[in-house]
């Protein structure tokens, strides 16, 4: 079955010229190619004083047709939702959190075809989408430096970590910027997935250690256990266990897994400082910038809630800025 079509200009002239000539409008219809009511109803909803007139008919048209498209979505809730994706949000967490806290629909598609129709007209909101190119795992030898003295084994870790039904687990990690010069010490709690981040000028033992100390002393009432990888510039681990009063956890070399939320929150942080970046360039302030976005985000995994707003009770405002 055809679909309907509209009328288009140059057809409003041929009925009206077929008109003076005398046909009927089953025979107009069939010469257009139309049905014989689709001809009535022209004839109907658009002549004038004066009768029918293509010129008259087609401004009858438009006009309907431009007071019915009101657009659903309000130009003020676009602003709100351009605001978000300029704070990285993804679009589902953007619907999500609006209807959430605003009682407003907009579909996770719907802004995906906004930042399309952006990204068309030579807008620069696509930019703010997370990349999704699939990793190679990469396979490689088992290491053959000397093994970090006193390592606790994972093994060892008390169940409730696993859980996550307290705050105060954290994972630990570093990124190593182009060319291995200055690092990033990161860290996350399991249970709110609050993110700290600190940089190192190198990533020696003793300068990521005072990094971990410095990030976590302000929480020391919630730092009950730290897990990292088998990294040497976690040597200095039972130091940063006694001054954090905490227990301090080795997972199995090459066994990234088992710190996955810390593995997937250093890519989070690689959308804003790449691999080939030069980290000697990287200020503190983006850091915290960098943090505020991260925490200040909802996630799918806390119920579209925030990880400040699990773990301080703080609710993003960045949406409802002027």
């Amino acid at each position: 079955m055809r679909g309907y079509t509209q009328l288009t200009h140059e057809q409003r002239y041929q009925i009206y010229a077929l008109m003076k000539a005398g046909l009927n409008q089953t025979e107009i219809a069939a010469i257009l190619g139309v049905h014989k009511s689709t001809i009535s109803r022209e004839l109907r909803r658009n002549c004038g004083l004066k009768g029918y007139r293509p010129k008259q008919a087609h401004q009858f048209c438009l006009q309907r047709r431009s007071q019915k498209a009101i657009p659903r979505i309000e130009p003020s809730v676009w602003a709100i939702i351009e605001r978000l994706l300029h704070e990285d949000w993804s679009p589902q967490q953007i619907s999500v959190w609006l209807q959430t806290e605003l009682q407003l629909m907009v579909s996770t598609e719907w802004i995906y075809q906004y930042i399309l129709s952006d990204k068309q007209y030579g807008g620069t909101l696509y930019q703010h989408l997370r990349c999704q190119k699939q990793r190679k795992k990469r396979y490689g030898v088992y290491s053959r430096r000397g093994q970090i003295p006193n390592q606790v084994s994972i093994e060892q870790r008390p169940a409730i970590v696993g859980r996550r039904s307290r705050f105060g687990d954290w994972e630990l990690d570093t990124i190593i910027g182009k060319n291995h010069r200055q690092a990033l010490v990161t860290l996350v709690e399991r249970k709110s997935r609050l993110t700290l981040i600190a940089k190192v000028i190198r990533k020696t033992a003793e300068n990521v250690s005072a990094a971990i100390i410095q990030l976590l002393k302000p929480l020391t009432p919630w730092v009950h256990t730290l897990t990292a990888d088998n990294g040497r510039e976690f040597a200095q681990h039972m130091h940063i266990a006694n001054t954090l009063k905490a227990k301090f956890y080795f997972a199995h070399p090459f066994a990234s897994w088992e710190r996955g939320l810390n593995e997937n929150t250093n890519g989070l942080i690689r959308q804003y400082f790449p691999k080939k970046h030069d980290f000697t360039t990287i200020t503190d302030h983006q850091i915290e910038q960098v943090m505020d976005k991260l925490n200040n985000r909802p996630r799918k995994c806390l119920g579209f809630k925030t990880p400040n707003q699990v773990f301080f009770g703080i609710k993003p405002t960045v949406a409802l800025a002027t």
